[in-house]
């Protein structure tokens, strides 16, 4: 078969075409890669409440107030006087320290210091503490210390909207309330049982006899405790509540 001329010119067209496609794709430029996403930020850490204490403002609140707070830590120990109307003065030991989160204060008016001996401790003291703690409310509550064996009665609040007015309130109800409560938590009111009971134990007055290796209890005819006096009973000295406290809430 002749080729003709336009043949030739045809297939060089051809086979030129495959070199230059092929020089094409390779000068084309490259497509870009996906570009990576940006890293999430980091959360912004919480900003306090407003009103909100911390260390140093807590305790130039506390100076604010007239007191006198010695630091320990992160706790601030000062004496508190408080007289009730128509009563004596109390001066109280107390406590105030920020939980770890700053979002709560620690209150504590630090109270006497348990007996040696579990004899000297009747077992419904500390019932009539626990009782207590659910009638008192508003975040207070006893509790006991171990590393100085005393009592200490508690009161959480929210750290927030605080002014020098409103803190120095809630010392001052703290403080009524220890003197409210002084028959639960004073060692000197146990030792004054209640009318018609001569020990102050629950099982006091009870009798046990046996017939045929059975043991029978009999109660008691009276079980009702006398409610303490909302001031120091006269004759009684003053709860002494100078305690160096040794630990922090968290």
């Amino acid at each position: 078969m002749e080729v003709t001329r336009r043949d030739w010119f045809a297939a060089a067209a051809l086979t030129g075409l495959a070199p230059a496609m092929a020089m094409a794709q390779d000068a084309a430029p490259a497509k870009p890669a996906a570009a990576a996403k940006p890293a999430a930020p980091a959360a912004a850490k919480e900003a306090p409440a407003p009103g909100a204490l911390n260390e140093e403002t807590l305790k130039k609140m506390l100076e604010a107030i007239g007191l006198k707070p010695t630091q320990s830590q992160s706790r601030f120990d000062f004496a508190f006087a408080l007289k009730p109307q128509g009563g004596e003065e109390w001066n109280l030991s107390m406590s105030a320290v920020l939980s770890s989160d700053a979002k709560t204060i620690w209150v504590m008016a630090w109270l006497d210091e348990l007996p040696r001996s579990s004899r000297d401790v009747p077992r419904t003291a500390l019932l009539k503490l626990l009782a207590e703690n659910d009638l008192m409310g508003k975040g207070k509550f006893f509790s006991y210390i171990p590393s100085n064996r005393r009592f200490a009665l508690q009161q959480v609040i929210e750290n927030h909207s605080m002014t020098t007015r409103k803190f120095h309130g809630m010392l001052v109800e703290l403080g009524h309330t220890v003197i409210e409560t002084y028959g639960f938590w004073s060692v000197e009111a146990w030792k004054e049982p209640a009318s018609g009971d001569s020990t102050g134990d629950p099982n006091a007055g009870q009798q046990t006899t046996s017939a045929n290796n059975d043991t029978k209890v009999q109660p008691s005819t009276n079980t009702t405790a006398a409610k303490p006096a909302a001031t120091t009973p006269s004759g009684t000295a003053k709860p002494r509540t100078i305690a160096t406290p040794t630990s922090n809430k968290k």
